[in-house]
């Protein structure tokens, strides 16, 4: 299956994108993993991004399209993929239409997984973060800790990171709304798209999603 999964910051994509392509066995393709990947390897589309990201800019579509067109073809997406990430925009979902037309291939399902922007709020901004170790994150109402700001797994301060304030969460719900948004209504107007509640456990939410792909 080649499936494209979108929803705002703080909707559990990255949770839902692993279980999903572990339950469906096709790879999880993420946009982070993709950059990480190619400018680790030092790939000519890896360098370019890197010298983007260097100056604070913005990487083109055009570099991102072409990381994401090169992991498709991979031998382990053969049968399928999930997308996570990518596409961000219209302009990159038309050319992942394009591409794969090229190849004589389509997707076969956008999920789209929904939560209210309240939630979104309450979500990010109450994450607090070990310095000692970043692995170990928090959350002041679902998972608090013993002690306030003390990590329960190393006595580490817990802090907010800047991306995780409320002012910045709805900056970045802004974006979304204006950008990614609009490649829902583009699949949709194809038939695409299923709308999932992203509220709940995690294990329900992926029951939701696996529904939705006939796949319970």
């Amino acid at each position: 299956m080649r499936i494209v999964l979108v929803g705002p910051p703080g909707a559990g994509k990255g949770t839902q994108a692993a279980f999903l392509a572990e339950n469906l066995s096709i790879p999880h393709i993420s946009t982070g993993d993709l950059f990480r990947a190619n400018i680790s390897q030092g790939t000519p589309l890896g360098k370019q991004a890197q010298e983007y990201m260097r100056a604070g800019q913005l990487v083109p579509d055009e570099v991102t399209i072409g990381m994401a067109k090169d992991r498709m073809s991979a031998p382990d997406a053969e049968s399928g993929f999930l997308l996570d990430g990518f596409p961000r925009n219209l302009a990159q979902a038309q050319a992942l239409d394009g591409a794969l037309k090229e190849e004589g291939q389509q997707l076969d399902a956008v999920l789209d997984l929904e939560v209210p922007e309240d939630e979104v709020v309450k979500r990010i901004a109450g994450r607090r973060i070990c310095r000692a170790d970043s692995s170990h994150v928090f959350h002041v109402e679902y998972s608090a800790p013993k002690q306030d700001g003390v990590c329960d797994v190393c006595g580490g301060e817990l802090y907010q990171r800047d991306d995780d304030r409320e002012e910045t969460v709805r900056k970045r719900l802004a974006v979304y709304h204006s950008e990614t948004e609009p490649i829902i209504d583009h699949y949709r107007a194809q038939g695409l798209v299923t709308t999932i509640s992203a509220l709940g456990e995690v294990a329900e939410v992926t029951a939701r999603a696996m529904r939705a792909l006939g796949r319970d």
